[in-house]
């Protein structure tokens, strides 16, 4: 830039070192939005596999598996609208009349938090109940939270949808 004598910058130079400097700005601002949405993606991507990681226990009723999903505070709202806590949903993995042949999650949403991400969709669930098959969908939304290097379900809701 040129200087005059009185001390001044030439405008022209000044609006270029302005505009300069303001396209700086926004590309690293870019950039960290762009690596921010890698990140967020790439949580997104683990937390959906945890969730098809939990259908897979449950069908197997791997109650030690799921132990290590489930947040040591986890309340689940069931689709009759009653609450159970982890100890209680664990047991009604093994203890429960209907034997579950598949679970399939379906049409999932997430949103990223800082150490937290809310996931909703939809399931199918086939299995058996009473030596008759069945098939139910629901809905889910499931709050995962970080704690530590690793992420665990905090709270889970479910509810059937009617045909």
């Amino acid at each position: 830039m040129k200087i005059s004598k009185s001390g001044q910058c030439d405008r022209r130079q000044a609006r270029a070192f302005g505009l300069l400097l303001l396209a700086s700005f926004l590309l690293c601002g870019a950039a960290s939005e762009a690596q921010e949405a890698r990140s967020d993606e790439a949580l997104s991507a683990k937390v959906r596999s945890l969730e098809t990681l939990w259908n897979q226990a449950e069908v197997n009723k791997d109650t030690q598996s799921l132990d290590h999903l489930l947040a040591d505070s986890f309340i689940f709202v069931d689709v009759d609208g009653s609450l159970r806590n982890k100890p209680q949903f664990l047991i009604s993995v093994t203890d429960r009349t209907e034997h579950i042949t598949s679970i399939r999650n379906e049409s999932m949403l997430d949103w990223v938090y800082e150490n937290a991400v809310i996931v909703t969709g939809t399931y199918e669930e086939k299995g058996t109940s009473k030596g008759k098959p069945y098939s139910h969908h629901g809905r889910f939304t499931d709050t995962w939270v970080k704690k530590g290097s690793g992420w665990f379900c905090a709270a889970s809701q479910s509810t059937m949808i009617q045909k």
